[in-house]
């Protein structure tokens, strides 16, 4: 994986002991990959689910967006937290909700958004630190996931039928 350079803000290269790589392709030792968007794409048609109350949490820490890759259902609260002692900002610009961009300068700082419509995916940036980027899926169910350390990943409590899957991978 390509190193990021973090030299142009101290506050970031001081929160890393060892140099940081890339998050856009990270295949596990197992030769899986890691932040795969897995969802149900076809299948659930004319079906409503509940929308969750508890936020998605995308946080900003070490300089890097955690998670990498997030899943969370139209109208779902999104919370952004600033982690950092240094400025970020927040650059969503999806097609189909309507698109923000946030600053969040002091560490602590919390904002909290939310999507009215799917989209596969949706890409935020942080115009601040060129190198952060972070990639949402927004869908009308609770059938997502992204795939792990081990390259798995579990749709728990989708109904016995039949489906179409799909797999998003930011470089694959």
């Amino acid at each position: 994986p390509e190193r990021i350079k973090m030299d142009a803000d101290p506050q970031c290269l001081l929160q890393h002991k060892s140099p940081v790589t890339k998050q856009e392709l990270v295949v596990n030792p197992n030769g899986t990959l890691q932040h795969v968007f897995v969802y149900v794409k076809l299948g659930l048609e004319g079906r409503a689910f509940p929308t969750p109350t508890k936020a998605a949490v995308l946080d900003q820490q070490g300089c890097l967006y955690h998670p990498h890759v997030l899943g969370l259902q139209v109208n779902q609260p999104l919370e952004i937290v600033n982690s950092d002692p240094t400025l970020h900002n927040v650059n969503c610009k999806p097609t189909k909700s309507r698109p923000f961009n946030i600053a969040q300068p002091v560490k602590g700082m919390k904002t909290t958004k939310t999507f009215a419509a799917s989209e596969i995916m949706v890409k935020c940036a942080c115009n601040v630190h060129p190198w952060m980027a972070t990639y949402l899926g927004v869908v009308e169910h609770p059938f997502f996931s992204v795939s792990g350390e081990e390259g798995s990943f579990s749709l728990e409590g989708l109904p016995a039928g039949q489906y179409t899957l799909e797999a998003w991978h930011e470089k694959c």
